[in-house]
């Protein structure tokens, strides 16, 4: 199967919720919200219209099988900062579906003329760990039991950052 990778739009709320649904329940815990509940999606769409968020969306045969997003202040200190949030169904991990989105992320990132991009995520996430430092991000903090789970369980939840000034990006279309 072949994905394509696309801006999220309002019209992919449902489409974005069923896709949450597949997710395992520790895949969301470095989110901050619950991405399985309409009124987060809602909020969502509504922080892109106010130029907070930029999203991508990975699909295959009209289902979504992957998702990122750009998170920026720019009004605030670090407006030079993004926060990449990025998710792929478990079937198609390992596929390129996760390294394509970032691509994608680091072009929406430099076109916003950010220069640093950071992604949370708990450490037992080998297989994302290793998709982001692959893209240049490096362990910048570890959160000691900074997320708990929905049956109360603390997990640790890992910083990872990477500099994306035109001279050390790693995407080699530049």
């Amino acid at each position: 199967m072949s994905h394509r990778i696309r801006r999220f739009t309002a019209a992919d709320q449902p489409a974005m919720i069923a896709f949450a649904e597949q997710l395992p329940e520790h895949d969301l815990l470095f989110l901050g919200r619950d991405l399985k509940h309409p009124r987060v999606v809602a909020a969502w769409v509504e922080a892109m219209t106010q130029g907070y968020i930029d999203g991508l969306v990975a699909e295959e045969e009209g289902t979504l099988v992957g998702t990122a997003a750009l998170v920026c202040d720019p009004l605030g200190w670090s407006a030079h900062v993004g926060e990449v949030r990025l998710l792929v169904t478990p079937t198609r991990r390992g596929a390129g579906v996760g390294r394509d989105l970032l691509e994608g992320i680091y072009v929406i990132a430099r076109d916003r003329g950010l220069t640093k991009l950071i992604a949370n995520m708990t450490p037992d996430q080998i297989g994302s760990v290793m998709l982001f430092e692959s893209l240049g991000f490096r362990a910048e903090a570890l959160l000691r039991d900074h997320v708990r789970d929905r049956e109360g369980v603390f997990h640790d939840l890992a910083v990872l950052s990477a500099d994306i000034t035109r001279d050390s990006s790693p995407l080699e279309n530049d």
